[in-house]
């Protein structure tokens, strides 16, 4: 009788929980870059879109990441049993982070603080959980190299909590001054501690892995060095930032970024022994650059700006490298290593997924970081729209090349496990696709070179006075003037042959000096330095010699010409020469004004610009009254409903665009606006109710805005942003009313009539509910000659506006439209229809025809309230809302017969001039 011996107890399983394809852990990073990108495309459409384009990155696709790898190196490194946190425990781990992801994704925008919460509870709670399974399996390890890995991503499980709670409190609402502090302490709490340790601490063994070389026998050591150093640099940003201390603050990111620099010889070495080769390796070498780009920008922006406040307004070029240069391409380069290697199958395997990885690499690494750099430039807005849109598209490649690796990788270790001889096959068979020997190739470095000069090109062709294009000849330098213009006159005085050369500085809408005195018979050069902080400049003496338009902090020479006539010069953006833009030329010893041969040039002395003259108005050639073609689309003048309670924070993004709109049927003009429509968003919201308003200038000059709701200084909110530059204005509405808000940039009559301007309706305390509200904003346009068909569009004529002679009034933008498209209500509805008197010049005396109104508020009170009067007498009612400009109201009515009812403002020159609409009751 034979008897058995007891079973062995099974081998501890130490093999990864992660081999092989599984959807929890390979498919939310790039669902979460899928959508930022999808974001991106119609970001001007989603309020925050910005925020949710940066969280979608850095709180969803990273976070996700961190999670998954963090976890799959600590098992591989310590080799522990895979029972210790199973699949399943890790699943759970990852919904409940993606569940928190998505709640704080809704609550911030919505500005519902109690799901910001919640989703920043969950997602420190499954970050904490991760934190205690490491530290467990840490526990459970036998004593080997690289624990120093592990102990990197605890201390980031532990710092995520920390920045987690600062987003809340920013979410909360907070003033200016503590918004810009906390925002720096939310930041590099999250980018330094939770991203920044993770990436770490996981470079110190994969980097050499990646580039398949050895690693540096002190990486150890230099790590356990670092670390301590590293958590120092953190909490001493936290406390500067907390304490207000921004000297302190940006000591901390130095002392950070010391103890990079210490940790990074790890890297060095392996570096110098296999230099990059393939996309991975070196996407992540730029990722790192960019993240060292960042920190010195973060330290720049804490030292230049002159408040917290400034330094929260200022962080958008941070927030720009650190999402794109580094996050989006440390990801990407990650896990075109990382996926391939974990869904196992051999070295043929890997390879034919990384070919894939590998494809067009070096195009759009060049893509990727040559227009990150283009962008970030001084550049004009529309070459910016241009060179972004190619580095989304290259950065949204890796996408598709993800799904199509993965699925090349699954057919290859298919045929591999299918075949009788795999063993053999996997050694000698060559992949579908074979691998390259690297991605560096000339004719690839050059042709993503030329992919940026193209897309620069086509921006420049577009707008090339924005673009800074001389009007006659070389680059930052106008082509000669003709020897007998634009200053010299009948020829009588010889040219001496000598040469004044002046400096002439552009600031606060004024040339210094605004005189330049030239002896009679010398050229003239004048050197252009734009010393204006907020908005770019030019000079012109005539139609053909001009300087390019010049960016604040840059300078153009102009050779002027034989001088031997007085005359003057003018800045030719709108609305600048009749600010007082312009330099008077003096000619000593030369020819009275009058006997220049140029054409085109004002040759008197005097700075003053003539008025319009007779031939203003609709005699200029804006042609109202046509009809509406049967593609024309209204203005929707619906009032955005409010759903949220008091008390709400409020987040939009408004971007200045300058794009072509009707201003009536047929009727095109280039209009100046805030997302890209005339009038502006209408922002609703209640008493109590904070709004924060980032204004983002994509226009070619400086901009600015002022809300008449909110009640702050105007120095720093209210102050003109120059292309390229952003703005935070935060303000809590204290009072109920329609308040206007435009662009307080000068000339304001030329910024309001050019169409930025809009509404925020304010309710009062009780407001009763009705059937329909519409909210009308009437404003002027004042149209150059000509103005017409789309392809003639021009700008707004800076002269009409300042005299007051429009060519058309309009409600919302554009003159007679709710005549081609009426408004619309049923017999026996209660309308309340929202009026503001935007101007910038006239006022509204608003009227509907065949309807009285029981109701009247303007300016914060009631005039007369269903049938009760200001003095309490019932049975009253009104006829005209009368309104200032930029003053604002509202009126109600019931109309109990079907028809078309005309509503007005009853000035009646005005309102043949399109200020005219109907109110279709049925």
């Amino acid at each position: 009788m034979t008897v058995d011996s007891p079973p062995r107890p099974p081998r501890p399983d130490t093999r990864p929980a992660t081999r092989g394809t599984w959807a929890l852990r390979d498919r939310p990073a790039v669902v979460w870059l899928a959508l930022a990108v999808l974001l991106t495309l119609v970001h001007p459409f989603v309020p925050g879109s910005r925020w949710l384009m940066v969280h979608l990155v850095l709180l969803g696709a990273l976070t996700h990441s961190a999670l998954v790898w963090s976890t799959h190196f600590t098992q591989a490194l310590l080799k522990t049993p895979s029972t210790l946190d199973d699949r399943r425990m890790q699943s759970i781990r990852l919904s409940l982070n993606i569940i928190g992801v998505l709640l704080v994704l809704i609550g911030v925008p919505t500005s519902t603080w109690p799901v910001t919460l919640v989703g920043a509870v969950l997602v420190s709670g499954a970050v904490l959980w991760h934190g205690v399974m490491l530290h467990r399996r840490l526990r459970h390890s036998l004593p080997g190299r690289f624990r120093i890995t592990v102990r990197y991503y605890l201390a980031a499980a532990a710092l995520l909590p920390v920045g987690a709670g600062f987003g809340a409190f920013l979410a909360r609402g907070l003033d200016d001054d503590l918004h810009g502090r906390i925002l720096l302490a939310h930041t590099m709490t999250m980018l330094l501690g939770w991203i920044g340790l993770t990436v770490t601490g996981t470079l110190i063994t994969l980097w050499p892995t990646m580039l398949r070389t050895r690693m540096d026998v002190r990486a150890e050591a230099l790590a356990r060095q670092a670390l301590p150093v590293l958590l120092a640099g953190i909490t001493i940003v936290v406390a500067g930032a907390s304490l207000g201390i921004r000297p302190v603050a940006a000591a901390g990111v130095l002392a950070y970024a010391a103890g990079l620099g210490w940790w990074g010889r790890a890297l060095w070495r392996p570096a110098r022994q296999a230099p990059p080769r393939h996309t991975s390796t070196w996407s992540v070498t730029a990722a790192l650059v960019w993240g060292l780009a960042a920190l010195a920008a973060v330290v720049g922006t804490v030292l230049a700006a002159g408040s917290w406040t400034e330094v929260g307004e200022s962080y958008g070029r941070v927030t720009t490298i650190a999402v794109i240069g580094f996050a989006a391409q440390l990801l990407t380069g990650a896990l075109s290593h990382l996926v391939p290697a974990v869904l196992g199958g051999g070295p043929s395997v890997v390879r034919a997924a990384t070919a894939w990885f590998d494809r067009g690499g070096l195009w759009r690494l060049v893509v990727v970081n040559g227009g990150l750099l283009i962008c970030l430039a001084p550049v004009p807005g529309v070459v910016r729209v241009i060179v972004s849109s190619l580095v989304l598209a290259a950065l949204a490649m890796f996408i598709p090349l993800m799904f199509r690796a993965i699925r090349e990788a699954v057919r290859a270790r298919r045929e591999l496990e299918a075949s009788v001889e795999a063993a053999t096959a996997a050694a000698t068979r060559p992949p579908r696709i074979g691998p390259e020997p690297g991605i560096f190739a000339p004719g690839r470095l050059v042709a993503g070179i030329a992919t940026l000069l193209l897309a620069v090109s086509i921006g420049v062709a577009v707008d090339p006075s924005a673009a800074g294009l001389v009007t006659a000849g070389g680059t930052g330098t106008s082509a000669p003037a003709d020897p007998k213009a634009p200053f010299a006159g009948s020829g009588a005085i010889a040219p001496t042959g000598a040469t004044t050369t002046v400096r002439v500085e552009a600031r606060d809408m004024s040339f210094s000096p605004s005189t330049v005195s030239v002896p009679a018979g010398n050229r003239l050069v004048i050197e252009l330095v734009n010393v204006d902080t907020k908005s770019p400049h030019d000079l012109a003496f005539s139609g053909a010699l001009k300087t390019e338009r010049i960016m604040p902090g840059k300078s153009a020479t102009i050779d002027v010409g034989v001088v031997t006539t007085s005359g003057e010069g003018w800045c030719t953006i709108v609305g600048h020469r009749q600010m007082g833009m312009v330099l008077e030329i003096v000619a000593e010893g030369g020819e009275a004004p009058g006997t220049t041969a140029a054409s085109g040039t004002n040759t008197g002395t005097s700075a003053k610009i003539p008025g319009p003259t007779a031939a203003t108005g609709n005699d200029a050639g804006m042609r109202l009254g046509q009809k509406a073609s049967a593609d024309f689309r209204a203005v929707d003048a619906t009032l955005p409903p409010l759903t949220t309670p008091a008390g709400t924070v409020h987040t939009l993004t408004l971007t200045v665009e300058e794009v072509v709109l009707e201003v009536s049927p047929g009727v095109w003009q280039k209009r100046w606006t805030y997302n890209g429509q005339v009038p502006a968003p209408t922002l609703h919201g209640r008493v109590g109710d904070t709004f924060e308003v980032t204004l983002v200038n994509h226009g070619s000059m400086g901009h600015s805005i002022d809300f008449h709701a909110g009640e702050r200084a105007p120095d720093e909110v209210m102050r003109t942003v120059p292309p390229g530059g952003t703005l935070t204005y935060r303000f809590t509405a204290s009072r109920a009313g329609i308040w206007m808000y435009h662009c307080s940039t000068m000339p304001m009559s030329a910024h309001i009539a050019a169409g930025m301007h809009g509404a925020v309706v304010i309710e009062p305390d009780g407001l009763a509910p009705v059937a329909r509200s519409y909210v009308l904003e009437q404003s002027e346009v004042y149209a150059a000659p000509g103005a017409g068909a789309r392809a003639e569009a021009s700008e707004v004529d800076a002269d009409k506006a300042a005299a007051n002679t429009p060519d058309a009034v309009t409600f919302n933008g554009i003159a007679n439209q709710y005549d081609a498209r009426p408004l619309t209500a049923r017999v026996g509805e209660r309308v309340r229809i929202w009026v503001l008197a935007a101007g910038p010049n006239r006022g509204s005396d608003f009227h509907v025809v065949g309807g009285q109104f029981d109701t009247v508020w303007s300016e914060g009170g009631y005039l007369l309230r269903a049938g009760t009067d200001a003095f309490g007498s019932t049975g009253g009612g009104a006829q005209v809302l009368s309104l200032g400009a930029a003053q604002g109201g509202f009126i109600e009515l019931t109309l109990t017969e079907p028809g078309n009812y005309p509503f007005v403002t009853h000035a009646m020159a005005d309102a043949e001039k399109g200020a005219h609409g109907i109110l279709e009751v049925r």
